[in-house]
């Protein structure tokens, strides 16, 4: 029986079923995960109404994705939830990789001074998804929540997008003016409009289960090449909150997915794994490695974030915080055109850095699946050797490659960024996230967010200054709506200087 109780959302029939009206609403979200619920808030906080409609009435069942980053942990603060996922969640800091028997070499994710987040949590996918079903409650007259509402169609005009919807009270309409296509990795909104991804699929299978069970396992990450309890393969280990453990196996590509998720094939997999202890199976699956993207995010009136916008290996944590990182970076622009301060042009923005992003994660994703899948003799008697010198050359560590952890990217390159005065730390730099602090009796974080604000540091503020003004005695940093640079200068910035950085990122001033 799951550790968790799924408890089911409330069912309302929509008074429109079964009849020829139709639903007005300026955003219709599609999928209730993660994802779309982190866009329904941010957009309420910016005043933006939607409505989110799910085909299921229940969080995700398993824990799925449960590793959280510092990036996404910041955006879940803005969002309200953050507090809540870093009390429930399990804080870890400390990685150790294994070949065979032998620890190779262990790494620290030290906490960083002046940061209010940690690093990583680990928390199912499942309480994230409670957090902001409960989030949205606090915005009754902006988020509508619309469950057992399964997309049957879409069709789009140049003022809207029409999606039709079945119910188990009959089928109705939704005119949107814009769709946003949260709907996973198997989007039934992507293949209704013909879409298919790009990229490569790997052939090798993973077992995923979760088992519960007291243990006395220190809040890490441990990774195995060639682990002794499973010969020539890959494994992983991770601890959850409610004494729930994550275990990935490396199952190879001629493995059968049906056969490797039966009770009498996993239970004998764990115990070689965690020896003599009582254990119970709270949930399996078997997946295929695939790093692949749509080749444009957004299609006239319809966006796509999220999985089913792209889609990585889970080693390095780049789905779902790649996911949150979309609504990061789309929500503002969206609410910037929908209260006629830009141009849909603005849109185009998001798919720019989005896309780049995207392909940061999947380059990363697709590294780390080359180094644990070697596909010849000569690559796995590489890999052993690029590991026994990992032991003791710090120089090799680099080549290891179990699954780079997730990082936000810098949009410099994408070209919607404003002036940059090259004395300033290269970390504050145009496109790249702000840098948390303290400030004030809070945290710098918390006083930005849902418009463009303009600040100026001065060297009297020691913590601001190691970050933010690399020796100068004041700079000023224009920072966008979700929380990155969009411009600094060293000194004051003039308001003709700050309006042009503005129309840069494609907003009226």
């Amino acid at each position: 029986m799951p550790r968790h109780q799924y408890e089911s959302f409330p069912y309302v029939s929509p008074k429109e079923a079964g009849t020829s009206q139709r639903v007005e609403t300026p955003v219709l979200i599609v999928g209730a995960g993660p994802v779309g619920l982190a866009a329904a808030v941010d957009l309420a906080l910016q005043g933006i109404k939607s409505i989110v409609v799910d085909d299921n009435n229940v969080v995700s069942i398993g824990s799925r994705a449960i590793c959280w980053a510092k990036r996404t942990l910041e955006i879940f603060d803005r969002l309200g939830i953050a507090d809540r996922m870093v009390a429930k969640g399990v804080t870890w800091k400390v990685g150790r990789l294994f070949h065979g028997e032998r620890e190779v070499y262990n790494f620290d994710l030290l906490p960083e001074a002046g940061h209010k987040m940690p690093a990583f949590i680990n928390l199912q996918q499942y309480y994230v998804e409670q957090y902001l079903v409960e989030r949205c409650a606090d915005f009754p007259d902006l988020i509508e929540l619309r469950w057992k509402n399964r997309v049957a169609g879409i069709s789009q005009t140049t003022h809207a997008a029409t999606v039709s919807l079945e119910t188990p009270d009959g089928p109705y309409r939704i005119d949107a003016q814009y769709v946003l296509a949260c709907d996973g990795a198997k989007s039934a909104i992507r293949q209704m409009m013909g879409l298919d991804f790009e990229g490569r699929v790997f052939e090798e299978r993973f077992l995923i289960c979760d088992i519960e069970m007291e243990a006395d396992f220190p809040s890490e990450r441990w990774f195995w090449f060639e682990p002794p309890f499973h010969a020539g393969e890959s494994a992983l280990l991770h601890k959850q909150p409610d004494s729930i453990y994550r275990i990935d196996l490396q199952l190879g590509p001629d493995a059968d997915p049906e056969e490797e998720r039966k009770p009498e094939r996993v239970i004998p997999r764990i115990k070689a794994m965690i020896g003599d202890r009582k254990f119970e199976i709270d949930w399996t699956s078997v997946y295929t490695f695939h790093c692949r993207r749509l080749e444009r995010f957004v299609h006239d009136r319809v966006i796509f974030a999220g999985d089913s916008a792209h889609v990585v290996s889970p080693f390095g944590a780049r789905g779902g915080n790649g996911g949150i990182q979309d609504v990061d970076n789309l929500c503002w622009k969206l609410a910037q055109v929908l209260g006629g301060k830009a141009g849909s042009a603005l849109l185009e923005s998001y798919n720019a850095e989005r896309v780049h992003g995207a392909d940061e994660n999947i380059m990363n994703s697709s590294r780390t699946t080359s180094f644990m899948t070697p596909r010849s003799a000569f690559e796995r008697s590489l890999r052993r050797s690029v590991l026994e010198l990992a032991r003791d050359h710090v120089f090799a560590r680099r080549l290891v490659n179990s699954g780079r952890l997730s990082a936000p990217c810098s949009y410099l390159a994408c070209g919607y960024v404003g002036d940059d005065d090259t004395a300033l730390p290269s970390g504050s730099a145009p496109g790249r996230p702000a840098v948390d602090a303290p400030h004030g009796n809070g945290w710098l974080l918390n006083h930005l967010g849902g418009t463009f604000k303009q600040m100026t540091f001065q060297k009297s503020s020691p913590e601001i200054g190691t970050r933010y003004l690399n020796g100068q005695s004041s700079a000023t940093y224009l920072f966008r709506p979700d929380q990155h640079v969009q411009a600094r200068w060293v000194g004051e910035a003039t308001p003709q200087q700050v309006a042009a950085a503005i129309r840069c990122a494609g907003v009226s001033p």
